[in-house]
């Protein structure tokens, strides 16, 4: 059974399956490795069309050379619970691969995952900076744009006179309805343009089915969240990490 590491052997294996055509999951089997194991490889390291074994084999020499002669403390591997720091990383890992594939921009998968992967669900730009071993400028660019996606938001940190950027429990349900009012205007510009082709035409037919399709869809999705999100409510924690009590904020209007 192969070790948790990948080899230099099996890296070169991984880039001469991608330059023959094979699929991830065909690449593992020859490995006789899981198939998120080889995804994740190759999107860490440029993505299918730019991976290199070699360059692949020093950047993981570099991070276990970095783990283990930094101390944890200036890594800024704080609130883990006591869990052995190399799971968490690992899982942070895997979560910030599956947030890239999923559209999100690297630095910015990187930030939620490393939220995510913490108890309290929030950390200060300072204790993000040390975490990543990334600049101040890197972590407010993906502040902006985690905010402007209503993915974060900001809590002031009274002890430390810092903000801290915190993982809302909400954060799915308000990306989910927000992905449905996008939809919903999409779903009318569809409906005007298929009266303005001829509802009869076979454009406006395509059209106006498009309109219909992305309206139930929609209204589907928020009932949806809106239910496992009374479910699945969890109690809202302090800055501090602490449990406190949950108190609901409007959403707005969850119509579509």
């Amino acid at each position: 059974m192969p070790g948790d590491r990948l080899t230099q052997q099996d890296r070169r294996q991984i880039a001469d399956g991608l330059a023959g055509g094979l699929t991830y999951a065909e690449i593992a089997r020859r490995l006789k490795r899981p198939t998120s194991t080889v995804t994740r490889e190759v999107m860490r390291h440029g993505g299918p069309g730019a991976y290199h074994a070699d360059q692949a084999q020093r950047a993981a020499d570099r991070r276990v050379h970095h783990k283990t002669t930094t101390p944890a403390a200036a890594r800024g591997d704080a609130d883990v619970g006591g869990r052995d720091l190399r799971t968490v990383r690992e899982v942070a890992d895997q979560l910030t691969d599956l947030l890239v594939q999923g559209g999100i921009p690297q630095m910015m998968a990187k930030m939620l995952a490393a939220l995510y992967t913490t108890d309290s669900g929030s950390l200060t730009s300072a204790e993000l900076v040390q975490h990543l071993q990334v600049s101040p400028a890197s972590i407010s660019k993906a502040v902006g744009y985690l905010e402007a996606q209503e993915l974060i938001r900001r809590e002031r940190d009274p002890r430390r006179r810092a903000e801290r950027y915190v993982i809302d429990d909400n954060v799915w349900y308000q990306a989910m309805v927000a992905s449905a009012r996008a939809n919903a205007l999409l779903a009318d510009t569809a409906r005007r343009s298929a009266r303005t082709l001829g509802p009869t035409t076979p454009a406006g037919v395509r059209l106006e089915n498009m309109s219909h399709f992305l309206t139930h869809v929609g209204e589907d999705l928020v009932r949806s969240a809106e239910h496992w999100r009374q479910v699945y409510a969890a109690p809202r924690r302090t800055n501090t990490g602490e449990p406190g009590v949950d108190h609901p904020h409007p959403l707005g209007p969850t119509e579509v």
